[in-house]
């Protein structure tokens, strides 16, 4: 009898979690390296949000919340869903989790049942199938490749819905590409969905203020319809440098919010009663510092594109959302590295990068699509055009 449950064989750990502790590894040994594997912004939290939990801190609010969440903070979360997206929530229809990530496992879990199929277009966070696999769903993996700007088109959406289907999971701007959807194409997605009034649809919004050039939406502001059985999920790590803090929020239907705290209520509890007033603060506080950040993202996402753009085999797409670009590599496969590594996947490619060169990244594999890997623009200028140049020399090696 294994002592380790049967279902931990089902998912695989973070791999973007893995590129980072093996670059953290190799610096430890005295390796140059420079990690771009992290999806964490390089910026302080902003004064005004520390200030708010040092003062949470002296007035003594250092004890258990609800499991929700403070009744300030869902008050806080209604009120930027109502500015910033004009969707209506009451505080008994917000949770506050752990950071996103809590969030999204608390919607599957409370929700799926074995066989139950989960629509998730690629590429995608890494998490997504584990989560619904731990929860012993299908993940239905649809390919959304460059020709199609890394978007699902409301055909495929069409083509992946079964009797099976329970939730459809859309990440907008998307890790790992920074690909954005237009309010008219959420309305076709939207037009599919009505027409199935079965599948759930969770949002995933959390680099929704990480935007260039585009005008964010979300599903339910576009198509008002779907709230009934749509998880519009938010955060603070990414807008407002705060990953450390772990807040992530949601607004959902009273009877999904409740079986969310439910599973809550006997993993984790509430998150930190001090993160819960730095998150207040930032939501309902100044929000010049998210624009100042945004600014200094997008000069690096052009600079990053230019330079990936002149290494020999990469073609890089320039994104319209979040810290990340997304190369493609075919042009790279079936070489020889200069250390004489055979570069036959996008995965012998970024080991030998970092082998080679000293620079840290993540496989498109690990995002459910090949021939691709992910860097995170999510750093200092110096060390993106120094990562930047080794990635050139490092093409420009292979033979």
């Amino acid at each position: 009898m294994s002592f380790i449950a049967d279902r931990l064989d089902r998912i695989s750990p973070s791999l973007t979690i893995a590129m980072t502790s093996k670059a953290r590894a190799l610096k430890a040994e005295g390796r140059d390296v420079i990690s771009l594997a992290a999806g964490e912004p390089d910026f302080d939290t902003p004064r005004n949000v520390k200030d708010a939990a040092i003062a949470a801190i002296e007035r003594g609010e250092t004890k258990y919340t609800d499991v929700a969440g403070t009744l300030a903070l869902r008050k806080a979360v209604c009120e930027k869903f109502r500015r910033d997206n004009h969707i209506e929530y009451k505080p008994e229809e917000i949770l506050v989790a752990t950071g996103g990530k809590q969030v999204i496992f608390d919607a599957l879990v409370a929700t799926i049942n074995a066989g139950d199929e989960a629509i998730i277009p690629a590429p995608c966070w890494v998490s997504y199938p584990d989560i619904v696999a731990l929860a012993e769903g299908t993940p239905v993996i649809v390919p959304c490749g460059p020709n199609q700007g890394f978007r699902m088109t409301p055909e495929q959406l069409e083509s992946a819905i079964t009797p099976k289907t329970k939730w459809l999971i859309l990440n907008n701007p998307s890790n790992p590409t920074g690909a954005g959807y237009s309010a008219a194409e959420l309305k076709g997605l939207a037009e599919v969905l009505l027409r199935h009034p079965e599948v759930w649809i969770f949002s995933d919004d959390i680099y929704e203020k990480l935007t260039y050039g585009m005008k964010f939406a979300t599903l339910v502001e576009v198509e008002p319809r779907l709230k009934d059985r749509t998880v519009t999920m938010n955060g603070v790590s990414k807008a407002y440098a705060m990953t450390g803090w772990r807040i992530g929020f949601a607004g959902a239907p009273v009877k999904l919010i409740k079986a969310m705290d439910k599973l809550q209520s006997q993993s984790t509890s509430n998150t930190s009663s001090i993160s819960q007033a730095a998150a207040v603060e930032a939501l309902t506080g100044q929000q010049d510092s998210v624009e100042e950040m945004r600014k200094v993202y997008q000069r690096r996402r052009d600079m990053v594109v230019a330079l990936l753009n002149k290494a020999e085999g990469l073609r890089c797409p320039t994104p319209e959302g979040a810290f990340y670009v997304f190369p493609d590599i075919r042009g790279c496969l079936g070489k020889v590295s200069a250390s004489g590594r055979k570069i036959e996947t996008d995965e012998d490619f970024c080991l030998a990068l970092l082998e080679e060169q000293g620079v840290a990244t993540v496989h498109g594999a690990a995002f459910m699509f090949p021939g691709h890997f992910r860097i995170s623009y999510a750093t200092d200028d110096e060390s993106l055009k120094d990562a930047c140049t080794r990635i050139q020399k490092f093409c420009a090696g292979l033979k």
